[in-house]
């Protein structure tokens, strides 16, 4: 089994991904992670809510999420996009059944009480952010869905220990899946061919990163980036023992990546 996380990127090409994911379930089962944060962004304007973003005091970014905001997610990820990408797997095969964080309560965790915020030389405690971290994935769920032939495709939001919707880091909570699914194997899909050595040149591709060496490529990590990398490093904590980060752009993504045409970390 292997676990496919494709990014929330507006050029991500979701027919080139579900002709790959049918040929691939002929030999193994699949889950598949997706975002959807460059149409959340699109609708939250156009709503006149515009997302915020968070630069922690360590340099990571993240989504500011407070009420209004998680309206829109609810509206964008396990709504409009995953619905579009279950009826596009259908469409070439694939039995999906798409599920956010909240159902069944498949991905749990707790929501964070405060949060810090870098603003200039200030430091910032935000306390209406419904965010958190997942603890506790539904297995016997995803387990059921597989056993029967089912491709699960899953978002956020999760739900919280006291049953309140918060967002999640997506590649954090993908390492967590990979543990309590004892997949050894991720995928991830964005709008870049892999890792660049430099970010504005796309033929930069850092082909191969040691897993044991994470930190000393945290250099060449832009903006959100530098989370991925941080997940594929929770990742091995947890027992995966190879991620691939690939194009979600181009033909046969995840087969071209299978064979090398990306940055592999192992």
């Amino acid at each position: 089994m292997k676990i496919i996380k494709v990014g929330g990127g507006t050029s991500i090409n979701w027919d080139y991904i579900g002709k790959d994911v049918s040929a691939i379930l002929k030999k193994e089962q699949l889950i598949v992670v997706h975002g959807a944060g460059s149409i959340r962004d699109k609708i939250a304007t156009q709503l006149n809510s515009p997302s915020k973003t968070i630069i922690s005091p360590s340099g990571f970014v993240s989504t500011y999420t407070d009420k209004k905001a998680i309206e829109i997610f609810l509206m964008v990820y396990p709504g409009l996009i995953n619905k579009q990408i279950v009826a596009g797997l259908q469409s070439y095969g694939a039995n999906a059944v798409g599920l956010s964080g909240i159902d069944g309560r498949l991905w749990e965790g707790k929501r964070k009480k405060e949060i810090l915020s870098q603003e200039g030389s200030k430091i910032k405690v935000i306390k209406d952010s419904f965010t958190g971290r997942v603890e506790k994935i539904n297995t016997a769920l995803l387990k059921l869905l597989l056993d029967n032939q089912y491709v699960p495709v899953l978002c956020p939001p999760a739900i919280s220990d006291e049953s309140e919707i918060i967002n999640t880091d997506n590649d954090t909570t993908t390492a967590i899946l990979a543990k309590e699914m004892r997949c050894k194997e991720i995928i991830m899909l964005f709008e870049a061919p892999g890792l660049l050595k430099d970010y504005k040149n796309e033929s930069s591709v850092i082909k191969h990163i040691p897993k044991d060496n994470i930190d000393n490529y945290l250099q060449y990590a832009q903006g959100r980036m530098k989370k991925k990398l941080l997940g594929a490093k929770k990742a091995f904590e947890t027992g995966v023992t190879k991620i691939y980060w690939g194009d979600g752009r181009v033909p046969n993504p995840i087969s071209r990546l299978l064979k090398g045409k990306g940055t592999i970390i192992s």
